[in-house]
């Protein structure tokens, strides 16, 4: 797993697919974050930045995410479980995964 990534290190990490049914899309990282909406198996998003929150003494890698997301969420920028997500270091390998997926 990479490391966790401070915000100003660059503007895109990569892109992610959804790789789960669904999941939500949460206002922070973490058991605390409120769901703006959520995401389904296929959705691709933009992955800014990798934080590793420590809750009940497990580590857990969050991403934040944001995208042009269908239905639309507002704001289009939130946070995922990096679990949630396969990264990809281009759009296209992201997109191809994507329809490979299906929904």
């Amino acid at each position: 797993m990479p490391p966790a990534t401070h915000p100003l290190a660059r503007q895109l990490i990569g892109y992610g697919v959804v790789n789960v049914s669904f999941t939500h899309l949460l206002s922070e990282p973490g058991p605390g974050g409120v769901s703006h909406g959520h995401l389904r198996r296929g959705t691709v998003v933009r992955i800014i930045e990798r934080r590793q929150i420590i809750t009940q003494g497990n580590s857990v890698s969050w991403v934040l995410a944001e995208g042009n997301y269908q239905p639309p969420v507002v704001p289009p920028r939130g946070w995922l479980q990096e679990a949630t997500v396969e990264i990809f270091d281009r759009e296209s390998r992201a997109n191809t995964a994507s329809r490979i997926m299906g929904p």
